[in-house]
């Protein structure tokens, strides 16, 4: 609470400081332009700064330097002659440290009679050609409600549900929170939260500091076969690298922790970053009463070497420490205890990774490591265990990838991947009552090494007007009786014309089962891969340079899922979001028996229209989803998917009127999901599954930015509060015996928090 009023008192302060203090402050723009085919530096490239009369041109080298910059937002663009205009919004300049901008540029191929390709604010992704936002770190970072968590950040896009407001699984076309894939700085992560879910992806905020992420490319569909062992999405995140020309750091205090940046040279060709950050809910909980007490840590490192002009070495290295504490001093303490899942974890992740480009193509060797180490217990009033969990999942991954651009317009890529596994659980359960039903006594104690292996390639090909992408994925994993299998995709582009482009893709994705679902119960390797073939349709339109809508239609069809034989209507795609425990039946553990029988569908629209920040000074984004999601368990029933939400609405944007202040807003309207209905013994019979549903919601949140630029230092503060009007969340009912009341509406509305950073 101190660290609040302090961060208000700092506010008010600062709020009557002089505009002298701050007036005629400049920044540097440096970067580099690059031919994105051969990656050799394009030399006599114009890159501009939109909206003002600065700009410079390339070197030699590619690189170029644009100083006396007025302090702000801008968007920069680089254009040469023969090259397709490329443009980056949201560069923020500032007198503490360069706007470092590196552009990568493609031959211009595509040709129309009498008509000139106009610039615009949207980049793409070769890899992930359909259904995918590019969002940078100021994007991210501004977003109302967010909590500066990259996770959250996506949210906000079309196709994405959010099951509860207090945590970021994410829900991605109808699909569980387990089929979502994590990538950061090329190194595939399990999950990246806090407290996270075992076996899925979600949790209650992301460790990934977000002061060092540079773009992220978050793909809802039809991606390419580089990425596998997923059904849903891709998140890859790009960091940057540290600055190059003096040591600098930056001290956060935001909504839910503080912490410290260092960057700064590393050798005299490279470059460093470090942060620290801890949580400090830990005091507002035990100073609001709470029964139980959440703490964290994490850490993340990455140091890049230039061995010379075309080799590149990087270092990787993150780690989170997460503690809960409980407090049974009083009756009601103790019953609010005996409904949390406590989750105490350890997560690290480290990796190399060398690059080497060469002329008409690049490649990469990495080798990465993560050590997931969980600790799960629940207990009754009286403190006797009901639930435990101690288990460990770690993974060493060696990936090797060649990308060749052997002809005007074609691009070969392929790779191939190993990964050396050892898990482990020591789960016991106990009897005991639940909403479902009585819970299967267990006692099972497994340790296991394995191996996966992957091998993909994959064709893009422009002719003209028209691009074609094809590709093939093969994967294995000794661990379950199911042999190799073979996920072929398919992607295409039509422009037909300047400012219109329709696109289309077909593809089979499988999925592992999670480790925990093999090791909680002998029987699960049985298992085969997880199923589902794709099939995605889209429109999009370029209404101006910096405003683009588009319509995609999607469908999904689950195969091979797996469900319980002994609660014949629980299929696995309804789990892993929340944290779980025995008002679930601890069913995302995969304690139950499972068979590989399961199937679903889901299938909807989605209509998205975005604007960038320009020199026009606003910015928006607002999406319209329809969804609808069914899963068939053993029992044969066809019911509606526990994450199946019809209808979201996302609406944000904000007004930048100068380089001191900014002022956004994000609403959000969801009809509700599918729930289990209590009887009148506070049950929830099979016979009743998914048969209700939660009432619609619908939250406004407001934040406001300000900056301040001092000689060698800068600071922003924020004021964020989230459920404007303070409307009590629609939740999946809960049946509180200690009121003997069933509760439908969340405890938080209205949440104001105060962020602030200074940076040196």
């Amino acid at each position: 609470m101190r660290i609040r009023i302090f961060s208000l008192f700092s506010l008010l302060l600062l709020a009557l400081t002089p505009a002298e203090l701050y007036a005629q402050k400049t920044g540097v723009i440096v970067g580099t332009v690059i031919d994105k085919q051969t990656n050799e530096p394009l030399v006599g490239a114009n890159v501009v700064v939109l909206g003002t009369q600065l700009g410079g041109a390339t070197n030699i080298d590619g690189k170029f330097r644009i100083q006396r910059v007025p302090v702000g937002i801008y968007a920069v663009r680089a254009l040469v002659i023969g090259y397709e205009p490329v443009t980056k919004t949201d560069v923020v300049v500032s007198p503490m440290r360069d706007a470092q901008l590196d552009f990568s540029m493609n031959e211009t191929v595509i040709k129309f009679d009498e008509l000139t390709v106009r610039p615009d604010y949207f980049e793409s992704s070769s890899e992930k050609p359909i259904s995918t936002r590019l969002q940078s770190n100021e994007e991210i970072r501004r977003l109302p409600g967010g909590l500066e968590d990259v996770v959250r950040a996506v949210s906000i896009l079309p196709g994405v549900a959010q099951v509860d407001g207090g945590r970021n699984d994410l829900i991605v076309r109808g699909g569980a929170p387990s089929e979502n894939l994590y990538v950061v700085d090329g190194f595939v992560v399990p999950n990246i939260n806090h407290f996270g879910t075992q076996g899925a992806a979600g949790g209650p905020q992301s460790f990934i500091n977000l002061d060092f992420i540079e773009t992220t490319a978050f793909s809802t569909g039809g991606f390419g076969v580089r990425y596998g062992d997923r059904l849903s999405s891709v998140l890859t995140l790009n960091l940057r690298e540290g600055r190059r020309d003096r040591l600098g750091s930056k001290a956060t205090i935001s909504a839910t922790q503080f912490g410290l940046d260092i960057e700064g040279p590393a050798t005299r060709r490279g470059s460093f970053l470090f942060s620290a950050r801890r949580s400090y809910l830990d005091f507002i909980f035990k100073a609001s009463g709470f029964s139980f007490v959440p703490e964290y840590w994490d850490f993340l490192g990455k140091t890049v070497i230039d061995l010379g002009v075309n080799d590149k070495i990087t270092l990787l290295g993150i780690a989170a420490l997460n503690d809960v504490k409980l407090f049974n001093d009083t009756a009601e303490k103790r019953y609010n205890n005996s409904r949390i899942l406590v989750s105490d974890q350890d997560q690290f992740i480290g990796g190399a990774a060398w690059k080497r480009i060469f002329r008409g193509g690049f490649t990469t060797l990495s080798i990465g490591y993560t050590d997931y180490r969980f600790n799960f217990e629940q207990s009754d009033t009286l403190s006797t265990a009901l639930f435990s969990n101690r288990s460990s999942e770690s993974e060493t991954t060696l990936d090797a990838g060649i990308t060749l651009y052997p002809f005007s317009g074609t691009e070969l890529t392929a790779g191939v991947q190993g990964k050396w596994i050892r898990y482990g659980a020591d789960i016991e359960l106990s009897s005991v009552p639940s909403p479902f039903g009585p819970t299967p006594a267990l006692k099972s104690r497994s340790e296991a090494q394995a191996r996966k292996s992957a091998l993909w390639g994959q064709w893009s090909q422009q002719w003209n007007r028209l691009r074609l992408i094809a590709g093939a994925r093969i994967d294995a994993f000794d661990r379950i009786e199911s042999s190799a299998v073979v996920s072929p995709r398919l992607s295409l582009r039509y422009q037909l014309s300047e400012s219109v482009a329709v696109n289309a893709s077909t593809g089979r994705y499988r999925q592992t089962p999670a480790y925990i679902w093999v090791a909680a119960n002998p029987e699960n390797r049985r298992l085969d891969y997880l199923g589902a073939d794709q099939f995605i349709v889209g429109l999009e339109r370029r209404l101006r340079e910096d405003l683009k809508a588009s319509l995609e239609i999607y469908q999904k069809n689950y195969f091979d899922y797996p469900v319980s034989l002994v609660r014949p209507y629980l299929v696995m795609a309804n789990t892993g979001a929340g944290f779980g425990g025995l008002e679930e039946g601890f069913a995302s553990f995969g304690i139950d028996p499972l068979v590989s029988r399961g199937s679903g569908r889901s299938r909807g629209a989605e209509f998205f229209v975005q604007k960038k920040l320009s020199p026009v000074p606003v910015y928006g984004t607002f999406s319209l989803t329809y969804n609808r999601s069914t899963y068939t368990a053993l029992d044969g029933i066809v019911r509606p998917g526990s994450f199946d939400q019809r209808w979201i609405v996302n609406l944000g944007g904000g007004y930048v009127p100068n380089e001191k202040w900014e002022f956004s807003l994000k609403f959000r309207y969801a009809t509700g999901r599918p729930y289990t209905p209590y009887d009148t013994d506070f049950n929830r019979p099979a016979d009743f599954y998914n048969s209700a549903r939660v009432a619609a919601n619908h939250f406004l949140d407001l934040r406001v930015d300000r900056r301040w630029y001092f000689d060698g230092w800068g600071l922003i503060a924020y004021i964020d509060i989230q459920n404007v009007y303070n409307r009590l969340p629609n939740v999946v009912p809960r049946y509180d015996a200690y009121e003997d009341r069933v509760q439908s509406t969340g405890q938080i509305g209205i949440l104001p928090s105060l962020g602030l950073s200074i940076e040196y």
